[in-house]
Order: structure tokens, then sequence, then C-alpha cells
């Protein structure tokens, strides 16, 4: 998982905020990032976590 992904999932989150909320403040949007930022990398270590399970009962 790359560093690409990771700002992506933060980047996504902050506007989902805003969309969500157009006076949101810098601790909101700040919050948002960080939730998608961490998010995206949970979500990518689910799936690589899958794929090996995967593989392994193909074996």
């Amino acid at each position: 998982m790359g560093i690409l992904e990771e700002l992506a999932g933060a980047a996504a989150a902050v506007e989902g905020a805003k969309k969500l909320d157009p006076n949101a403040g810098l601790v909101t949007e700040g919050v948002a990032a960080v939730v998608g930022f961490e998010g995206t990398g949970a979500i990518t270590n689910f799936i690589e976590k899958k794929e090996e399970e995967k593989k392994d009962q193909q074996s």
C-alpha cells in the first residue's frame, strides 16, 4: 500500500465532511483527514489479507 492511496482517502474524507457541513471548522476537517487516512490503510490491509487467504485455500 502506498502513501498515495492513503492521501487520496484523506482528501476524499475531507471533501465528504465539507459536503455534509459547509461550515466545517479546521478541527472537523483534520479529524476527517485522519479517519480517511487510517480507514484507507485498514481497508487495503483487509483486502490484501483476504487475497492471501484465497491463495492459501487454492493451494
